[in-house]
């Protein structure tokens, strides 16, 4: 069933009153009546927009798609501005409640939202209903959506045949949000854009590109120089060059009947609260249950820490503090995997064969996290809790229960793993990749000729000093609290997404001669209260 975008500005209302000159002021009973302003669409012709796009196109947040979050979806918010310059309807394919989970076949695809919970006394996010999961996947709308934004899509994939079929959602091969409005099951998401023959676009598209090698902490592959995008893992970071030719296509294709539009780039990802809230140092002593563990610990490791130290390596070291916060352990693949010499040395020093190996093979490659690293925000969840996969590997070797699994603590005696740790190593290589896809697509933007929002400094300047709105509010990224991101750490809230339509309808004022009013970011929540 097709269904038509709410209005964020009443559609009845032709005119935005604004400021003008002290001449044309027109005086009654001593106050100034001004003169309206009429809202224009300057060159550009608002009729028929289509947004192309990923999550931060269709609206997701709080980690999940649900209606409310697709009602306060950037493009939403610029369709209800276009109305008053022409703009038509704006239909998007609505997720079947506020929870957002889908599942195909009786299993789940996607989780429902997060809310923030105090049932633990200290406020966290929780998943709101771990049971209803109320759109089905197979259940697809009919006709075509204006929101064309699907949530993880990469670049490329607004090109591919078939990531549309819902019989590809369970090999990874099909988008399952796509599923649910693609006219056919072969149909290519740029396909079903140019079919509505629009006359206005957004595009903001290659954020995922990069993002899900950070989220996942640096565990994909850069696969820069590699331009065969079939072969690429989820985690991956794609070749600029596929990045820059799928944009130019899509650019091709959607002003060929000379559609204007907007594009934008992409946020700095080393900068979102997902990499940015926990803490390398989060073990502190303060917390009653690890003190007591402390000295014990130091105990274990003294005799390995006294290898570091004969390998010259000491920064290896393992001391847990008692007085102050010390940084996790992490396993970080660009140091020097030492775990044969630490074998050997560790025998040397009196160990027997069986105990070294354990040692060295735990230990040979990882180090205290510093400041310079940047944990993800869901490592909160597994720090300092049993690594059941690191518990059945010792007991597998032999280790008795108890040393087993006191040696495979998350993070304090058993390294993080890469997934939940971005190194300094990992980050460079991400903002090389970020850098070299905002450079083509702002000279993408200039050959084109389309309007061009600088989305990554903007939100950057959100992240680093916050924007100070009307009512004297200040919106930042810090999690939860700040307003500009909900609470899965990565999308923007309603608040945040009100923030960057006015970025957007500013790039399309200054470029067509348009003179479309923004939205008030304050009527917009900064934090979904359930």
């Amino acid at each position: 069933m097709k269904q038509f975008f709410r209005p964020l500005v009443a559609v009845g209302l032709l005119f935005v009153v604004v400021s003008c000159s002290d001449d044309d002021d027109v005086v009654v009973d001593n106050t100034p009546v001004l003169d309206p302003v009429v809202v224009t669409s300057g060159t550009a012709d608002f009729s028929t927009y289509v947004a192309l796009g990923n999550s931060l196109t269709a609206g997701y947040s709080d980690n999940a798609l649900f209606t409310a979050g697709q009602e306060n979806s950037f493009p939403n918010m610029l369709a209800g501005q276009f109305a008053l310059a022409g703009g038509g309807d704006f239909d998007i394919p609505f997720m079947a409640d506020n929870l957002g989970g889908m599942s195909l076949g009786g299993q789940v695809v996607a989780g429902n939202r997060l809310i923030l919970s105090f049932a633990s006394g200290s406020p966290a996010p929780v998943v709101k209903d771990t049971v209803t999961f109320a759109t089905d996947v197979a259940q697809t709308l009919t006709g075509s959506f204006n929101n064309m934004g699907v949530p993880g899509a990469k670049s490329f994939h607004l090109r591919v045949p078939g990531y549309g079929n819902v019989a590809g959602v369970a090999t990874g091969q099909a988008n399952p949000y796509f599923v649910r409005f693609a006219s056919n099951p072969n149909a290519t998401i740029l396909e079903d854009a140019v079919a509505q023959n629009p006359t206005f676009f957004s595009l903001w598209i290659g954020n995922n590109d990069v993002l899900a090698y950070v989220v996942d902490g640096g565990a994909g592959a850069d696969q820069t120089g590699n331009l065969d995008a079939a072969t690429y893992g989820g985690s991956d970071i794609s070749d600029p060059m596929v990045v820059a030719g799928s944009i130019q296509e899509i650019l091709t294709q959607l002003t060929a009947n000379g559609a204007k539009g907007v594009v934008a780039n992409l946020p700095d990802v080393g900068t979102i609260p997902f990499v940015n809230t926990v803490p390398f140092a989060p073990l502190s002593p303060a917390n009653p249950e690890f003190a007591a563990q402390i000295p014990t610990i130091n105990a274990q490791l003294a005799g390995l820490n006294q290898a570091f130290d004969a390998l010259q390596v000491p920064e290896r070291k393992i001391v847990y503090s008692e007085t102050e916060a010390s940084p996790v352990l992490i396993f970080d693949e660009d140091i020097p995997d030492l775990s044969t010499a630490l074998f050997q040395v560790l025998q040397l020093g009196g160990l027997d064969e069986a105990t070294a190996f354990v040692l060295s093979t735990i230990y040979g490659q990882c180090r205290p996290a510093t400041a310079a690293d940047k944990l993800v925000l869901t490592s909160q969840t597994i720090i300092a809790q049993t690594n059941q996969e690191a518990l059945a590997f010792l007991l597998g070797l032999g280790v008795p229960q108890e040393l087993a699994e006191s040696a495979s603590v998350n993070g304090i005696t058993w390294p993080l793993e890469d997934k939940w740790v971005l190194t300094p190593q990992e980050q460079a290589i991400a903002n090389t990749a970020l850098n070299a896809y905002n450079e083509l697509i702002e000279g993408l933007a200039t050959t084109f000729d389309v309007a061009f929002v600088d989305a990554n400094t903007l939100l950057s300047t959100v992240n680093d000093t916050g924007i100070t709105l009307s009512d004297g509010s200040v919106v930042t990224g810090t999690f939860a609290t700040g307003g500009g991101f909900s609470l899965d750490g990565v999308h923007p809230s309603p608040r945040g997404y009100a923030i960057l339509a006015n970025a957007f309808a500013e790039a399309i004022n200054a470029k067509y001669g348009a003179t479309l009013p923004g939205v008030d970011p304050t009527d917009f929540t900064g934090l979904y209260i359930d």
